[in-house]
């Protein structure tokens, strides 16, 4: 009962560990069908996004993709989403369509990576704060 036990619990405890490990991340992240239930267990995301200072203007910039796309449950085309971005972003980014390229999990923070790591290749996320202002997100990929 006690190495029955121990596997358990070790196991629980180092659950933010796994994604990373080689255990639970070998028989998850490595299979082709990962990719329809993974979305906590890749490790790159490639996203595009607006960022503003203030909430009226993200707000503004969302109900442009609401009314173009996403009230007639279409999904927002990268080239829309960046001219979108060149034309409200105030992130530097935003003179390259808001294209944030791949970047890694644990280099975005907080509610940002939360949302890009969470999100399907091609959904628009709704604008949300965080410590840099207000975002939008258009996941585009998504890989290990």
């Amino acid at each position: 009962m006690g190495k029955d036990s121990k596997p358990k619990d070790s196991g629980k405890g180092k659950g933010k560990q796994a994604a990373g490990g080689s255990d639970d991340g070998a028989s998850k992240g490595k299979g082709k069908g990962g990719k329809s239930d993974g979305l906590g267990t890749c490790t790159y995301v490639k996203a595009r996004h607006i960022l503003c200072e203030k909430q009226g203007k993200i707000n503004e910039a969302y109900k442009k993709l609401q009314d173009g796309w996403l009230n007639n449950g279409e999904k927002v085309p990268p080239a829309e989403f960046a001219k979108l971005a060149a034309e409200y972003s105030e992130c530097p980014s935003g003179k390259k369509g808001g294209d944030l390229g791949w970047f890694p999990r644990g280099k975005m923070a907080g509610p940002f990576q939360d949302v890009a790591f969470s999100s399907t290749i091609g959904a628009t996320s709704a604008p949300f704060k965080s410590t840099h202002g207000y975002h939008i997100i258009l996941c585009e990929g998504r890989k290990n």
